[in-house]
């Protein structure tokens, strides 16, 4: 499964991707926000990285607006992935942009209906997003597990991207049900590295160590 970070914080991506555990990296307008730096600018830096899967998402909510977006967002660098909504213009907007080469990922996704329409208009990746169903009381990995059973029955080339990921049981949850790519922030990353008893264990060893007699 390929881990990709939800930010648009360069030092955040910068540190996973030295690490060498990154795949790729997912925005959106409310982490661009945040950075309180223009689009194009995050953007660049994000891809000029070698960062292979760079999500950035168009906010135009007609086709029209959409394709113009897209194509322009496309043209920043050949690792962008341009991410429509889930919506007919949406839809229409993808199918358009998938049949001129253009790799897309529809986001907003909460149903597999809606994962399989992607799926049918040529998007490269759907974003079903778990965290929003677990907060209305719904399993959001639930819905994971039937895009993922769909996908294999057609054998369709969209990859499932798990979103809106909140803890490190998510990641294990969409990794065993055999999701493609998991997109998650970067404390939930940075704990899929960590064990207590990793830290008890090294800090063991290294007092064991002391005790060796040197030279």
């Amino acid at each position: 499964m390929k881990l990709f970070l939800d930010t648009a914080h360069l030092t955040e991506i910068q540190t996973m991707w030295d690490i060498g555990i990154l795949d790729g990296v997912t925005t959106n307008p409310s982490l661009v926000a945040k950075e309180g730096r223009k689009f194009d600018d995050v953007l660049k830096e994000i891809t000029a990285l070698g960062i292979p899967s760079v999500s950035a998402e168009v906010v135009a909510t007609d086709t029209d607006g959409m394709l113009a977006e897209g194509r322009r967002l496309r043209e920043i660098h050949p690792s962008i992935y341009v991410k429509c909504p889930m919506t007919p213009a949406g839809l229409k907007a993808t199918k358009i942009l998938a049949s001129e080469g253009t790799r897309v990922n529809m986001t907003l996704v909460f149903s597999a209906n809606q994962a399989l329409l992607a799926a049918k208009v040529g998007a490269a990746y759907v974003s079903p997003f778990i965290g929003r169903l677990d907060d209305i009381s719904e399993v959001g990995m639930e819905l994971i597990e039937d895009v993922v059973q769909i996908y294999r029955n057609y054998s369709f080339a969209t990859e499932v991207l798990v979103a809106s990921v909140r803890h490190p049981i998510h990641v294990l949850e969409a990794a065993k049900i055999g999701a493609d790519i998991c997109t998650m922030p970067y404390a939930v990353m940075e704990k899929l590295v960590q064990h207590p008893l990793t830290d008890i264990g090294l800090a063991r060893f290294l007092a064991d160590w002391q005790k060796v007699p040197k030279g």
